[in-house]
């Protein structure tokens, strides 16, 4: 004990003998990072900051833009409905699903995404299309896709309140536009999407429901009433999950529903 103690004087004695310049040396250099705002002093360097704070706007609405035009909701409100009808809590967690749901989101709208670099970015980074050309020609492909799973009367809803809000007469007969704006095609693409995920929701509960019956008639002819029946039909729900596979069941019809 004594020479380790003595071992830690002397070494403390050495780190003090150390010169300044020798810790100085052995410091790496950070570089200095500064940012600035000034007057532009050209044409194009203003279109570019002007680039950049869109670019930045666009990122910022970029959460907003998976939510509501992409796969996504339809996506993730089914795999909420699996859980809470397996009535397994918390499992799998939040964070799972949600992950599972952005892959399967990359997956689905894998095509669309080929077509919007295609006809756009690419475009757009050798110089043959304007920003406002790029946003325009991106938009189609996304249009596409969202109105291909909307269904013609929740755009007939919209493109009726639209008119309204705009104070025109709602035409009596007449269809949903072939080209809605995109404060048409959205809310109306959104309830769809639910209203398809609530119907695939259903579908999936009625296995699970039919096995908390069986379970809480059971439990009640035998007397054993004061036994949650939960407690007792969530084993066998678990265990017909997995017999039938039933992830990879759900994941397919995901899939094959936006076909």
């Amino acid at each position: 004990m004594r020479r380790f103690g003595g071992g830690l004087l002397l070494g403390g004695i050495a780190l003090a003998l150390v010169p300044g310049s020798a810790w100085a040396a052995t410091v790496p250099v950070v570089p200095a990072v500064t940012v600035s705002v000034g007057s532009p002093s050209s044409p194009t360097q203003m279109a570019t900051g002007l680039e950049i704070l869109l670019a930045l706007t666009v990122l910022s609405l970029a959460p907003a833009v998976l939510l509501l035009m992409t796969s996504f909701t339809r996506i993730v409100v089914v795999l909420g409905f699996a859980r809470t009808a397996l009535g397994s809590q918390q499992l799998p967690p939040t964070q799972v699903l949600v992950g599972l749901a952005l892959f399967l989101t990359a997956f689905v709208m894998a095509p669309t995404i080929s077509k919007v670099y295609a006809s756009a970015w690419q475009p757009y980074q050798a110089g043959t299309l304007t920003l406002p050309q790029a946003l325009a020609a991106a938009r189609t492909p996304v249009e596409d896709f969202m109105l291909r799973q909307t269904r013609t009367s929740d755009l007939a809803l919209f493109t009726s309140l639209q008119a309204r809000q705009d104070g025109a007469p709602p035409r009596a007969g007449t269809g949903a536009a072939s080209e809605p704006p995109l404060q048409v095609a959205v809310p109306a693409f959104v309830i769809s999407e639910l209203r398809t995920a609530f119907e695939m929701g259903f579908v999936l509960f009625i296995p699970f429901v039919i096995i908390d019956l069986v379970v809480a008639s059971t439990l009640m002819a035998m007397g054993m009433v004061m036994l949650p029946p939960m407690l007792v039909s969530l084993p066998f729900k678990i265990l017909l999950f997995v017999l039938v596979d039933g992830w990879s069941l759900l994941v397919q019809s995901l899939v094959l529903s936006f076909h």
